[in-house]
């Protein structure tokens, strides 16, 4: 019976061990290692915290971190709007036999390289693309518009990019969620309006979350969306970290600023994890 035992207490420790060593090996050891070197100063010498004490002091940088906040709550709130009734269509209006096909030409855009979208926004937006030269053929405009190397060239390819994302996490609640709830909601008296705002809603608001804080994480951290549409006139947090290993070489600071972004994350994940446990409660 012990050898038995042991071999079962055994065979969980070696299906685990290769993840724990994969976690290990390429996200505890280089944060560690990053961590460490955020500690020190960009010339040598011992650990000072002066890397953080920069971002705190230098108004730069703050505004940095309040640029990938602000892009990324619009994002968010937007893609979420957009994808909600998409996925309410999908999920309700679509018939049964067709909505993997809707599902599969709703993310074909997806199949095209991250890069090249950006690009191809890049070229909608420019001064002498679509957008411009269809408003000045139409004689709306007069002189093309600045809308590359904005926020808004910023904003709308995020939500180009993350809307797709929220419609498949509120897709899959809403066809998760059972007929009965609506029908119980209107035999005790409930019209369509209250149906989705007292039961629809809140029963897939998990969906929501879920959708708007992978939203969040990738949209806080992405660097080339920025870099290619809003240009340099707008620094967002990943682009403030490039120019610290680009142009100056200075991998502490970065590193630091690196860190500081991660606990942004962290406190949006606590804060999604928390809500989602009382609403699962």
């Amino acid at each position: 019976m012990s050898v038995a035992g042991n071999r079962s207490r055994a065979l969980p420790r070696a299906l685990v061990t290769p993840a724990l060593g994969w976690t290990l090996a390429f996200f505890v050891l280089p944060f560690i290692a990053m961590g460490l070197s955020s500690l020190t100063a960009h010339e040598g010498g011992g650990f000072t915290l002066a890397n953080y004490s920069q971002f705190f002091t230098d108004p730069s940088y703050w505004r940095a971190m309040v640029n990938s906040l602000e892009v990324t709550a619009i994002v968010t709130v937007i893609s979420i709007l957009l994808a909600y009734p998409f996925a309410w269509i999908l999920a309700e209006q679509v018939p049964e036999r067709w909505q993997r096909l809707a599902l599969m030409l709703a993310v074909l855009p997806f199949w095209t390289s991250y890069v090249v979208r950006s690009y191809s926004w890049l070229l909608v937006l420019a001064q002498n693309g679509v957008i411009n030269r269809t408003l000045i053929g139409l004689g709306l405009i007069a002189e093309p518009l600045q809308l590359a190397n904005t926020r808004f060239a910023t904003v709308t390819g995020f939500v180009h990019f993350f809307v797709m994302l929220l419609t498949l996490t509120i897709f899959a609640n809403l066809k998760q969620l059972s007929p009965s709830y609506r029908k119980a909601a209107a035999d005790l008296g409930a019209g369509p309006v209250r149906t989705f705002l007292h039961v629809v809603l809140p029963l897939t608001l998990p969906g929501i979350m879920v959708g708007a804080f992978l939203t969040f994480v990738l949209c806080i951290g992405d660097y080339i969306t920025p870099q290619i549409l809003g240009g340099n006139n707008e620094l967002v947090m990943p682009q403030l970290v490039m120019m610290q290993i680009g142009r100056r070489g200075d991998f502490p600071l970065a590193s630091a600023l690196s860190i500081i972004l991660m606990a942004v994350v962290t406190v949006a994940y606590l804060a999604c994890a928390r809500w989602l446990k009382i609403e699962r409660a």
